[in-house]
């Protein structure tokens, strides 16, 4: 269930909001006038948010590779790795 709070009650009770963001590790809803208008969340939750979609972007990107052909057999590649590194 979502935390909804005013916009009036973010300017009275900045500190209690900033907890619950921080405690619950859920964005808080900013209502106006009644209707939505801003997410309030920790910058700790902020930062896994970003970091998942970067990586739903990368993995999207492999997959869109893969649909396209374009790939290289497992060996081949750590071949390339172990020349890379001078492991071979």
């Amino acid at each position: 269930m979502p935390i909804i709070k005013s916009s009036a009650e973010l300017r009275n009770n900045y500190n209690q909001i900033a907890t619950q963001c921080h405690e619950y590790q859920e964005p808080i809803f900013i209502t106006k006038n009644g209707k939505g208008d801003l997410v309030v969340m920790s910058i700790e939750n902020y930062e896994r948010m970003q970091a998942k979609i970067e990586l739903y972007e990368l993995l999207q990107k492999g997959m869109d590779d893969v649909k396209s052909g374009r790939t290289k057999p497992f060996d081949k590649v750590m071949e390339g790795l172990k020349e890379k590194w001078g492991l071979k």
